[in-house]
């Protein structure tokens, strides 16, 4: 039997995040719509299956010898790769389409207008709040989002992958 050279938890993480960056653009070229990025149902469904896909072939690469523990870790490394990367393409998407942070802007004015009970000034207080404060809450947001979306993608892997992790006691010599 031939054995398997693991994929990395950093290609994994290019993968899934070239896979977002696609599809986001592709969301954002065929709605017209700049304002959010990397949200969606569709991209989060992506990073969940796409972490159980590649959870799955590092187990059975490993012949199954893993605990739900190296599971989880190679899936939560290849969160962080995929996170790192997508509040890059965020960051480059941004200065090449400058009317990006207007767009969400106006994005959230809209949301806030069909909210009942908002009041002019509580509208206008937010979206000062942020003007002031876009990068921070898009980084931030991003990465709290990607962070718990790719926790539970990595725990399902985890605990949906196949294993036979080896007995200590039976490694003893007699």
């Amino acid at each position: 039997m031939e054995t398997r050279k693991p994929i990395s938890h950093v290609v994994a993480g290019l993968l899934i995040a070239g896979i977002v960056m696609v599809l986001s653009m592709a969301t954002m070229l065929f709605t017209k719509s700049s304002g959010k990025p990397g949200s969606g149902v569709f991209n989060y469904i992506i990073i969940i299956g796409g972490l159980i896909y590649f959870i799955n072939l590092y187990s059975k690469s490993n012949d199954y010898q893993v605990s739900f523990g190296d599971l989880f870790s190679y899936g939560f490394k290849a969160t962080a790769v995929y996170t790192v990367l997508f509040i890059g393409f965020l960051v480059l998407f941004a200065a090449l389409f400058p009317d990006f942070k207007a767009n969400a802007i106006e994005t959230a004015r809209t949301q806030m207008e069909a909210q009942k009970g908002v009041t002019e000034d509580q509208m206008e207080k937010g979206l000062e709040v942020m003007e002031k404060y876009f990068w921070p809450i898009a980084i931030g947001g991003t990465t709290v989002m990607f962070v718990i979306i790719g926790a539970i993608g990595s725990l399902i892997g985890a605990a949906v992958a196949k294993k036979r992790p080896q007995n200590p006691f039976e490694q003893l010599p007699r």
